[in-house]
């Protein structure tokens, strides 16, 4: 368990230092404004580093309902967030282009936040109301342009098969932009490090995906159930 957890630590900024020649050719495409290869470049090593990360840790993923995700418009995610790993498991195993919606403190993290700007990811500043406001309707502007989006409305990770209360503004990007809501429930992603404290060991994990939600032309009764409603769904799949 030790050994993993050090090995893995030690691929991961092995990797990051492996992924600098790429970062700049991601730059230069977005520099020249070339956007969808940008995307299509960043997007393909986001997906293959998500991987490696999992499969490092000796974990399993195995992805149920995939055909419930719509491929011929943007969405928004929105799961429940077990563990530290969910990320590079909506990454690197649900196969549509996806941005996050972010707490502002990963901004600090080197590498993985400029990848994450190049992926047009959001970071939000959850305890200001005017600047939450500001990155849902920076949120909603990319949407339009096309581009899909994860949600943990939960805030943090619950780490563990508990669900913690959904914040209330985590729908507002999906019901102001008018795009299908798809709920995933993570089913195990804990028990790679959240269950183990710091360590990391092999766990299987499920991600369940179900029948997207449509919310254009939702009543307002509707928009105010969501909430409840998404949850239940994830709820009912742990």
């Amino acid at each position: 368990m030790i050994l993993r957890t050090i090995v893995w630590f030690i691929l991961f900024w092995l990797y990051q230092i492996y992924l600098i020649p790429k970062l700049i050719y991601a730059y230069i495409l977005n520099k020249n404004n070339k956007i969808k290869e940008r995307d299509s470049f960043v997007y393909g090593v986001a997906g293959r580093w998500a991987r490696f990360l999992v499969k490092m840790t000796g974990s399993t993923v195995k992805v149920i309902g995939e055909e419930n995700i719509p491929h011929n418009s943007p969405v928004v995610f929105i799961g429940n967030h077990q563990g530290n790993f969910d990320i590079p498991i909506y990454l690197g195993y649900i196969n549509k282009p996806k941005a996050f919606i972010s707490k502002i403190e990963i901004k600090k993290i080197p590498f993985i936040s400029t990848w994450m700007k190049y992926m047009n990811c959001i970071f939000m500043e959850r305890d200001d109301v005017r600047q939450s406001l500001k990155a849902i309707n920076e949120g909603v502007e990319y949407i339009k342009q096309g581009y899909s989006y994860v949600i943990f409305p939960e805030g943090s990770r619950s780490k563990g098969d508990n669900i913690n209360e959904f914040k209330t503004g985590s729908f507002k990007l999906a019901l102001k932009a008018e795009v299908p809501i798809v709920p995933v429930t993570m089913k195990g992603s804990y028990k790679i490090m959240e269950k183990n404290g710091f360590f990391i060991t092999p766990a299987y994990i499920e991600v369940i995906i179900s029948p997207a939600i449509e919310t254009a032309g939702m009543s307002k009764e509707d928009a105010r159930n969501i909430q409840d409603k998404v949850k239940n769904i994830i709820s009912s799949n742990l």
